[in-house]
C-alpha cells in the first residue's frame, strides 16, 4: 500500500494496516530465527551417520534447540525490561 492510499484511510484503518504489517514482519523474523536455529543445531549435532540422525544426534538437536529458544526468551525479556525503563 502506497502513501496516497494510506492517506485515504480512517485512523482506525491505518492502525489496522500497521498492526497487520507488524504481525507479518514478526512472522518473517520468527521464521528466519527458526531457520537459523535449525541450521546451526544441525551443523553442531549432525555427524556422518547417513541420511538419518542417530539417537545421540537427535538428543543433541533437541538440547541445542531448547538452549537456543531459552536464550532467545531471556534476550527478549531483557529487551522488554530495557524498553519499559528507558
Amino acid at each position: 500500500m502506497d502513501g496516497s492510499a494510506l492517506a485515504n484511510l480512517t485512523p482506525e484503518q491505518r492502525q489496522a494496516v500497521m498492526v497487520q504489517a507488524q504481525q507479518e514482519a514478526n512472522q518473517r523474523i520468527m521464521q528466519a530465527m527458526m531457520d537459523k536455529m535449525a541450521e546451526s543445531c544441525f551443523k553442531k549435532c549432525a555427524g556422518t551417520s547417513g541420511d538419518r540422525l542417530d539417537t545421540r544426534e537427535q538428543s543433541c538437536m533437541a538440547m541445542c534447540q531448547d538452549r537456543y529458544l531459552e536464550t532467545r526468551e531471556q534476550v527478549q525479556k531483557a529487551l522488554e525490561k530495557r524498553n519499559t525503563m528507558g
